[in-house]
């Protein structure tokens, strides 16, 4: 069982690519099947008729998202193909599902939260079944009954995390620890030399938040002063804007880097100096996202789907999980503190109950095309 195709091959070898990456291909994971282990017990409706699952599981996900290890566990244990394609952003996922309405062939997609209740609302996902998704008990309560799912009908949490930034120590020459710092620093000892992140939202959040104000905020006048904080002050300043950090700190040239915690974790396991590096969960406020397990509209094999979120939730799998994508996955198995000792950097995948208060859940209240609007708008002032 060798081929599962990686997006960029084999992990000692490359630069994995974040779950925030940009990808225009897509990534087939034709995990092999071995022999029949069908389920036995209560049957979902739309179990074969001989009693087995399906033997088919086609998963539309952030690239490089899973271990290829776990994915190729469930395809021996159950006997199902798999197929993992993947997108770039959340609305290249909105795109494919909103122009095939139910015929997309995707079992499971993994939204970022923010997104399920458009993705309801436009009947993109469908409800799970809780009752074949037992493992749900091993989800923490602090991920459960959230403002976008309140009642736990359309999604489980797959990965939690946050935005900060990383920086140069032997480059710059003061500690740093807010987005006010980070903001200085790129027109002074970074300049020309900073990455910001290729999202709308988090770039525009670096000003909403040195200003002090609602990171989701709708309030025309306080995205103005955010314009001209990212546009007029980070902007000419600029080298890149990217949705991985490992990449370039590997590759050299940048000092100064907008990125989230767990591709950050993934930029200290690469380079070979991680001693230069240091990562700030900058005050006052970032972005606490999560993204989340959902059955598409239409899904062929729903109940091969239920089967895959119960067994890659549980706890084994859990552990396992957050070492590879360096986000915890939101299973009560992380609340033993003794845990972290498994993990390299384990301050990166388990930010500190000081910093998780602070953090601020993205939510869709307006002014996303002003958003997109200022992102451009800074762009254009880089020269990008």
């Amino acid at each position: 069982m060798d081929n599962v195709i990686r997006a960029i091959g084999d992990r000692a070898f490359s630069q994995r690519i974040s779950r925030r990456s940009v990808l225009g291909a897509m990534m087939a994971a034709g995990v092999g099947v071995l022999t029949a282990c069908g389920r036995t017990g209560e049957m979902a409706a739309n179990v074969a008729p001989d009693g087995q699952l399906e033997d088919k599981l086609n998963i539309y996900t952030w690239g490089d998202y899973d271990d290829p290890e776990v994915l190729r566990a469930f395809s021996d244990r159950y006997d199902v193909v798999l197929q993992v394609d993947s997108y770039g952003s959340n609305e290249e996922l909105m795109a494919k599902l909103g122009a095939s309405r139910g015929t997309s062939g995707y079992d499971i997609v993994c939204p970022t939260d923010l997104e399920i209740p458009q993705l309801v609302e436009n009947n993109l996902i469908q409800k799970l079944d809780m009752s074949l998704i037992p493992n749900f008990d091993t989800i923490d309560a602090a991920f459960k009954s959230q403002q976008h799912d309140p009642n736990d009908e359309y999604s489980i949490i797959k990965a939690w995390g946050t935005t900060g930034f990383v920086y140069d120590v032997q480059a710059i020459s003061e500690e740093l620890t807010s987005w006010e710092d980070f903001i200085r620093v790129a027109q002074d000892q970074a300049s020309g030399a900073t990455l910001l992140l290729e999202d709308p939202w988090e770039v525009v959040s670096i000003g909403l938040a040195a200003k002090g104000y609602d990171l989701n905020s709708s309030d025309e006048g306080e995205l103005e002063e955010a314009r001209e904080i990212v546009v007029e002050q980070i902007a000419p300043h600029v080298r890149a804007y990217a949705s991985t950090v490992s990449t370039p700190m590997i590759q050299g040239g940048f000092k100064l880097l907008q990125a989230f915690n767990g591709d950050a974790r993934q930029g200290f396991l690469e380079v070979s100096d991680p001693e230069r590096w240091k990562y700030v969960f900058p005050t006052p406020t970032a972005n606490l996202w999560t993204d989340t397990w959902c059955l598409a509209t239409g899904a062929p094999h729903p109940d091969a789907a239920h089967e895959f979120i119960n067994y890659i939730i549980a706890p084994e799998q859990a552990t396992v999980e957050a070492d590879y994508i360096g986000y915890s996955t939101g299973s009560k198995v992380f609340n033993d503190p003794d845990i972290e000792e498994q993990y390299d950097y384990p301050d990166l995948i388990f930010p500190d109950a000081e910093i998780v208060d602070r953090l601020t859940p993205s939510m869709r209240l307006g002014g996303e095309q002003t958003r997109v609007d200022i992102f451009t708008a800074a762009q254009v002032r880089s020269g990008s």
